[in-house]
């Protein structure tokens, strides 16, 4: 077999490039500007400061968080911190060094994950500041989406959280249910073999 052709047939096509970035940079914008606008509009976590979407289901109040995903872990946000790096690094490698990428479903579940990494770790970082009060820099995770269900609370969330989570879903689901991929040069799985043409 050429080693050239088959380096060129096993590339990863410059599309999924695209999708994982664009993916992963909206992803964090959206994240990033709608912790902005919701803590300059309701202020800093308070009593009272709920606004509700529906009265006793959904609404938007504003939390912060130390820890991890929903509210889990907390005291430990520079562990959680140093794991987004490293996560993230690994997510680049297996994508585009070790050609996850030629597959579609995980290119997109991918990009959802690193938009979450990049939202909450821009948190965990301390560079966001308290409205209104300058130079007041905080390192917690802002969250503001808030659920209620028959009087029962969810922890708070925010859109970089739902992305992980969408992104975890979509890894389980081709995990349990994708095919892999076929090698290159090996023929379709619905081509009859040659013992079959045997009289």
């Amino acid at each position: 077999m050429n080693p050239t052709r088959s380096s060129a047939a096993e590339s990863v096509p410059s599309s999924r490039y695209i999708t994982f970035a664009l993916i992963a940079i909206l992803g964090t914008a959206a994240d990033l500007c709608s912790k902005y606008w919701v803590f300059e509009w309701r202020g800093m976590p308070g009593s009272g400061n709920e606004w509700w979407l529906w009265e006793g289901w959904i609404g938007i109040q504003t939390a912060t968080n130390s820890g991890a995903l929903f509210g889990r872990g907390r005291g430990y946000g520079h562990w959680f911190a140093a794991f987004s790096v490293v996560a993230a690094t690994g997510i680049v490698v297996w994508l585009f060094y070790y050609r996850a990428a030629r597959d579609w479903l995980l290119t997109i579940a991918l990009g959802c994950v690193m938009g979450g990494i990049a939202g909450n770790l821009y948190d965990r970082l301390g560079l966001w500041q308290e409205p209104g009060a300058s130079g007041v820099w905080h390192n917690e995770v802002r969250d503001w989406i808030l659920l209620r269900y028959h009087g029962h609370g969810w922890p708070n969330f925010n859109i970089a959280d739902s992305l992980l989570v969408c992104g975890a879903g979509l890894l389980l689901w081709h995990g349990f249910f994708a095919k892999p991929p076929a090698e290159p040069g090996s023929p379709p799985s619905h081509a009859p073999s040659a013992s079959s043409h045997r009289p």
